[in-house]
């Protein structure tokens, strides 16, 4: 059976490959298309049978995920609010895939089972755009089946009703000094009821504010209720105002009550993509040319200072000519699809091709990568950002390229991914091992945009122009805009004119951006098309020649590119009349461009040690190092201290516990903000040491390789106590002795320097003096030592310690030493 699969899994990545520039026929879309709705039926299936009512199904247990029921994952659990999350996930996905029977069975379901006023802090952001999006999305759908007569001729618009509820449910998030909304609330009891165990949160990302438009607008304009879109344009203005008026650019995280930036580095991954997207699709689905002409003036922003093509690299805002980082993350891959929309079609391609070679050389996107195309992060959560693109730039190009391109991604799901209740994310794509989750996005995206990308209009149940597709991809109709106008106080305005292009107020067209020129897309791809290395036999490098001004009285300026990593070498002396010969200047030849540096950085392993009892040292877990704050190995005895629990258990904002902590080894889970950020939190506390616990759950060190936890892209001179990292497993452990015992001490340190260790035998060492002299004149002084004897005829040595013996002894061994020692004119002949 592992025969069969190695062999087809080798077949189809040769065949893929070779099919590449091929055009696919109609059979063969057919036959992926049946293949992904296979694949669906399995997930959604599975979810239904194993997982249903719970909010998630844990495809490796074949059991729902019941927040409060399994491990907390922190801030990742925030998402699940005891509503079926998947199942309202999933509904428009039916309709696109022409299940309309699941569908209206499933709109049955939710409207009889499930409620939203539920005592369960959840993501406003994550709830928004997954819960509301998808109700909204259904109600579309069921609301039009029943206009048609053939279908949900019992619906009375109770998805809307419940769309409705939770939108106020949802609004005392946005009861702030700015207008910003709060991160979390709790359905039942809001904000600031004491009840609602929430409150002290300060800052939000980008995204999360600004990713509200489209769902708010969408309920005002189909409720009636103008509420929701005034308070999401209230926080969209905001973000507008506090951009960063020189660069155009805003940061990833703010201060919800005052509108400062908390941290400033700029891009178009996680913690900001959203916000960008929606305003291009505000514009889109609204009609307001607000939205518009702010997108605008961002986007040439982004293509002025964040994209590099065909990578896109996180700045700082204020000062955007400077990388903050030398990594991407996947959330990114969304980016070239956003650019289709806008027309420019060049840069998305060529992003989009360096995504695919990262997918050929990994399988699947790391959570984060290198500019080098490393891991930085391998995690694989199922996202669908890259299928996303992936399906624009098919509708934009025709090209069936891109249908190739999405074939690899369902073959790679169904080797890679496929377990036999669903779908599991991969916990690290460097060992392909799994994680017990399958999210509803994998769901509500994945299977809708691979289905609509091997699709004909004609065989799809509803006109996909007519809609627009949310983050989540939930559909709504394009009709709103002339559905109800935008109240009067919602009407924004631009102060800020920039120059304008061919797609600065109209949609791309194909014809007008590549007339008669179908390789066009091909042209731009082939300069990409081995940027990894993957598929290309290794070719050096070329010889380049450079000229460096060097000083007439040595050789400075190579000495300099030499410590950079970079070797030179002359000429051949045929090259000494060249014309460009003149005094202080050298020709030379580039002969390696930079030194090479290892595929993967070491890691020194680091432990945690409980050393209080009934542990006493016996307990040891293997944790990763950090790039910063006190390095352990220069700690002759490591770090020793009680552990406490941060509280919050993130430790990203203001700490409740720092009494407690003060003097102590904190707790703090992973997630949500940066390391640098926790540990300058729970420095500022007091705490002497920070041990971090992976929020993924089952991660551990056996199955997923250890890593050196990073800043945050600034400076981190100021962060001084130790930090360790542990995987959920190790972590877990801790956690369990902490709760069982209460006190438990702890020793941070390299795992070569473990307590308790056995140290290897030194071996005895000894000083030896050596001297010759003539017969009979052995100096006394030296009768207790070590003597080395030379012999005439053969090579002797005689080894006498004497360690206080009896005279005669003394006697009897100066004796026979006097009698050995011979003519020194022999010693040539003599063996030591």
């Amino acid at each position: 059976m592992v025969l069969g699969m190695l062999l087809f899994t080798s077949l189809f990545m040769g065949s893929v490959k070779c099919q590449e520039s091929h055009n696919m026929t109609p059979e063969e879309k057919t036959v992926i298309r049946e293949q992904i709705i296979e694949m669906f039926d399995h997930a959604y299936g599975s979810y239904m049978k194993y997982a249903y009512p719970a909010d998630e199904l844990m495809p490796l247990s074949c059991k729902g995920r019941v927040r409060g029921q399994e491990p907390n994952r922190g801030d990742i659990d925030e998402s699940l609010g005891k509503f079926s999350l998947t199942l309202i996930d999933t509904l428009d996905t039916l309709v696109v895939l022409n299940k309309l029977d699941e569908f209206e069975e499933a709109v049955r379901k939710v409207v009889r089972d499930i409620r939203l006023d539920n005592d369960v802090v959840v993501s406003v952001f994550e709830t928004n755009i997954r819960v509301l999006g998808g109700l909204l999305g259904a109600h579309v759908m069921a609301d039009l089946f029943r206009q048609q007569g053939e279908r949900m001729q019992w619906y009375r618009d109770e998805l809307l009703h419940m769309a409705k509820d939770l939108g106020h449910r949802l609004l005392p998030a946005f009861n702030t000094t700015s207008g910003l909304p709060y991160p979390k609330i709790n359905l039942r009891y809001g904000v600031l009821n004491p009840l609602s165990r929430i409150g002290t949160e300060t800052d939000t990302c980008t995204a999360c504010a600004g990713t509200m438009i489209l769902e708010f607008a969408a309920l005002s304009r189909l409720s009636g209720d103008s509420v929701f879109e005034k308070h999401a344009r209230k926080a969209l203005d905001v973000l507008w105002n506090r951009r960063q008026k020189e660069s155009d650019l805003v940061g990833t995280v703010i201060n919800i009550h005052n509108g400062e930036w908390i941290r400033r580095d700029s891009g178009v991954g996680a913690g900001i993509d959203s916000y960008y997207e929606y305003l291009m699709k505000a514009y889109i689905l609204l009609g307001d040319h607000v939205f518009l002409e702010r997108f605008n003036i961002h986007y040439n922003a982004i293509m002025k200072y964040i994209s590099q093509p065909p990578l896109l690299l996180n700045v700082h805002m204020h000062n955007p000519t400077v990388s903050v980082r030398s990594w991407m993350d996947s959330l990114l891959a969304f980016f070239p699809g956003l650019q289709v929309l806008r027309g420019d079609l060049k840069p998305a391609i060529e992003t989009h091709e360096m995504l695919y070679q990262v997918t050929k050389q990994h399988k699947f996107l790391p959570e984060a990568f290198t500019t080098e195309f490393r891991v930085h992060w391998g995690q694989h959560l199922l996202r669908p950002e890259f299928a996303e693109s992936t399906y624009y730039l098919y509708k934009a190009t025709g090209d069936h390229y891109y249908l190739r391109v999405g074939q690899s991604i369902v073959e790679k799901l169904n080797v890679y991914a496929r377990v036999p209740c669903g779908f599991a994310a991969v916990q690290d794509v460097r060992t392909g091992t799994h994680e017990d989750r399958m999210d509803s996005f994998f769901l509500a995206e994945m299977f809708k945009y691979l289905y609509l990308l091997f699709s004909e209009k004609s065989q799809l149940p509803i006109n996909i122009d007519d809609y627009v597709f949310t983050t989540e991809a939930h559909l709504l109709p394009v009709s709103l805009s002339t559905k109800q106008p935008p109240c009067q106080d919602n009407m924004t305005y631009v102060e800020v004119s920039q120059a304008e292009d061919l797609f600065t107020h109209s949609c791309p067209s194909p014809e007008a951006l590549f007339p008669n020129n179908p390789t066009f897309a091909k042209s731009i791809r082939d300069g990409y098309k081995y940027l990894t290395g993957v598929g290309r036999a290794f070719q050096p490098l070329p010889l380049r020649e450079i000229e460096l001004p060097l000083h007439d009285n040595g050789m400075e300026s190579v000495e300099f590119l030499k410590s950079m990593g970079i070797s030179l070498m002359p000429l051949n002396e045929a090259m000494a009349g060249s014309s460009k010969e003149h005094k202080g200047v050298y020709q030379i030849k580039l002969v390696a461009e930079l030194s090479q540096t290892n595929e993967e950085e070491e890691v020194v392993p680091h432990i945690v040690q409980l050393i209080s009892p009934p542990f006493l040292g016996r307990t040891v877990l293997t944790a990763g190092p950090a790039k910063f704050g006190m390095d352990l190995t220069k700690q002759e005895h490591g770090v020793k201290g009680r552990v406490v629990k941060a509280l919050p258990y993130t430790a990203c904002g203001p700490l409740k516990n720092t009494i407690e902590i003060k003097g102590h080894i904190a707790l703090a889970l992973r997630g949500v903000c940066m390391f640098a950020a926790k540990a300058r939190h729970l420095q500022d506390a007091g705490a002497t040491g920070v041990i971090f616990i992976d929020h993924r759950e089952g991660s551990n060190s056996n199955d997923s390789p250890l890593f050196q936890m990073v800043g945050d892209g600034g400076s981190t001179a100021d962060i001084t106590i130790p930090l360790v990292f542990l995987f959920s497993c190790e972590g877990q452990i801790l956690l369990d002795a902490l709760e069982e015992h209460h006190n438990v001490d702890v020793l941070l340190l390299p795992q070569e320097r473990q307590l308790g260790q056995d140290k290897p035998e030194k071996t005895a060492e000894m000083n030896i003096e050596i001297r010759l002299t003539e017969e009979g004149q052995l100096d006394e002084a030296f009768q207790h030592t070590l003597e080395l004897v030379l012999e005439k005829t053969a090579a002797a040595v005689q080894e006498v310690l004497d360690m206080g013996l009896e005279e005669e002894q003394q006697s009897q061994q100066q004796s026979t030493a006097e009698s050995l020692i011979k003519d020194s004119n022999d010693d040539a002949e003599t063996e030591p």
